[in-house]
């Protein structure tokens, strides 16, 4: 009668130490996948970002085709090394227009300013605070021209959530304006501007 409760006690214990290491091992499962959803949703965030960022890109490059007449109004970034002046965040203001009649330099004007608007989140507005919503993080954009081959390259920047690559060299759209280069995102595209004469 000893000994069988001996053998009982003793597999109680062999019992406990099982259960142990079964929640271990499911804690530690557990973790990892909190670990794999966290990673997931910054991706999806950053996803979203580069999605709003090509909607901005390809409504300026809309703009200048819609009033090619004056296409050398949009071209405001003149340091297109340091990607200065930008629109957006902290931009400084919308540049004069000469180049055409009134109606195309007005036109001009107000196409940056709602770009440089949209870059700063006017198209979602929060109802309780009237807080813009609708932008990347730190959202700028850039317009830049290179009279050697006539093309126009419009330029969204924005701060990402994580570290990845810096953007190539040819992007310069608000270099130095996310601390380390490996925080700026950038998304840019080409335009040429037809001469028919």
């Amino acid at each position: 009668m000893n000994t069988s409760i001996n053998r009982f006690i003793r597999q109680g214990g062999f019992n406990m130490v099982e259960v142990l290491v079964t929640l271990t091992v499911l804690l530690i499962g557990l973790l990892g996948l909190a670990g794999t959803m966290m990673h997931g949703h910054r991706s999806e965030a950053e996803s979203y970002q580069r999605a709003q960022a090509l909607v901005l890109l390809q409504d300026m490059v809309a703009r200048i085709n819609a009033n090619r007449n004056v296409a050398s109004c949009y071209a405001f970034t003149t340091d297109a090394a340091a990607g200065t002046p930008y629109l957006g965040t902290s931009s400084t203001a919308v540049p004069a227009c000469a180049a055409g009649t009134a109606t195309q330099n007005a036109l001009a004007l107000q196409d940056m300013a709602e770009w440089s608007a949209l870059l700063n989140g006017a198209a979602e507005v929060a109802t309780n605070n009237n807080a813009n919503l609708g932008a990347m993080n730190g959202a700028r954009g850039c317009v830049t021209y290179d009279a050697s081959t006539g093309v126009y390259q419009v330029s969204v920047a924005w701060q990402g959530l994580g570290k990845t690559a810096a953007p190539p060299a040819a992007w310069n759209c608000a270099k130095g304006n996310y601390g380390d280069e490996k925080w700026r995102r950038v998304v840019s595209v080409t335009l040429r501007i037809a001469a028919l004469d």
